[in-house]
């Protein structure tokens, strides 16, 4: 039986992490999903001291430089700067005036999110790791590519006076996907995938109405149905 499959958020040749694919109807609740605009998490690897043409470890060396005087807190405060002024640029794309209680609501629904596409939003970024020349961030983002993530590197280096490159960039979240969610390549089977797709159902469901309103419920059973007739066939 042929079933049509799609993919998300995709990720680069360069990236890993979770990557959320949809099969036959289900590609509908991708499209879905994809208009929540929903944040996803990553881990990224950065190392001082270098600059590549690509922002990443594997580029062509255009720059080396020292690195010495950075500390954990100037790192930090350089972070703080970033969020900040993303937050300005979450709240400005979102178009809604923060003295509503319209804003007052969808904030505590974790919904202030830009609702049509805008350019890369960073709504936290900190520091997990660091020990020079490497550090290790975490990025909350939404509309963003992983070059752009790796840009970031760059100029977080820049800023400090030295130079950086991205070292790894891993998806640890793709909306309510995690990697608790995810199938290694050794679980890439039929019924893997089928109890993957039923054990989401519901918060798929309960996400898209949150965000969207409520649904076509025929959708989710379609992909029911194709999924059980795969298994029959």
């Amino acid at each position: 039986r042929r079933l049509r499959m799609g993919a998300g958020h995709r990720l680069d040749v360069k990236a890993s992490g979770v990557l959320v694919l949809g099969i036959g109807h289900g590609n509908k609740l991708l499209t879905d999903l994809y208009n929540c605009h929903l944040t996803k998490v990553y881990t990224v690897g950065g190392l001082f001291g270098k600059a590549t043409d690509d922002f990443s470890d594997t580029g062509k060396l255009v720059e080396k430089t020292t690195f010495d005087h950075i500390t954990r807190e100037k790192l930090e405060r350089i972070l703080a700067v970033i969020q900040g002024t993303n937050h300005k640029a979450l709240l400005m794309h979102s178009n809604i005036d923060m003295k509503t209680q319209e804003a007052y609501e969808l904030a505590v629904k974790g919904l202030i999110r830009p609702m049509v596409k805008s350019p890369p939003i960073i709504t936290i970024i900190r520091c997990l790791q660091f020990s020079l020349p490497e550090f290790q961030l975490e990025i909350h983002c939404m509309h963003e590519t992983q070059q752009y993530l790796r840009k970031i590197v760059h100029e977080i280096g820049l800023e400090l006076k030295s130079s950086a490159v991205c070292t790894q960039v891993r998806r640890i979240r793709d909306g309510i996907f995690t990697l608790d969610d995810a199938l290694l390549r050794t679980h890439w089977d039929l019924q893997s995938i089928q109890n993957a797709i039923w054990d989401c159902r519901l918060k798929v469901k309960t996400e898209i109405e949150k965000t969207l309103g409520p649904q076509d419920k025929s959708v989710l059973r379609k992909t029911d149905t194709e999924m059980a007739q795969a298994v029959d066939s």
